[in-house]
């Protein structure tokens, strides 16, 4: 998780523990950690329950980036009612992220 969260989605990593398994990335004012679990293993049982939005300023320069490195898309880019765009993808452990661009 590590790998996909640091190098293919490119979050700054702020601090990383591995003799605890656990890793915390720089989004803006917040962090978003990911730690290991012991009792939980294999894909997520309920991938909707969080759904982290990340915000990009394009989208489709995005999608394009993440769909060659492999990353699979659940909904490409789309145009919100709203004006901004959205795009729908899993993590190695299946659990669902967005990626968001607001309008200009």
């Amino acid at each position: 998780m590590l790998r996909f969260y640091r190098d293919v989605l490119r979050l700054p990593l702020h601090s990383f523990h591995e003799d605890e398994g656990f890793a915390a990335f720089e989004l803006g004012d917040i962090r978003f950690n990911v730690g290991r679990h012991g009792d939980v293993s294999g894909e997520s049982k309920d991938p909707l329950r969080v759904m982290p939005h990340l915000g990009v300023d394009d989208i489709h320069a995005e999608h394009a980036r993440l769909s060659a490195a492999g990353v699979p898309f659940i909904r490409v880019p789309e145009r919100e009612h709203w004006g901004g765009w959205v795009a729908t993808l899993k993590d190695p452990d299946g659990n669902v992220l967005q990626l968001l661009q607001f309008p200009d």
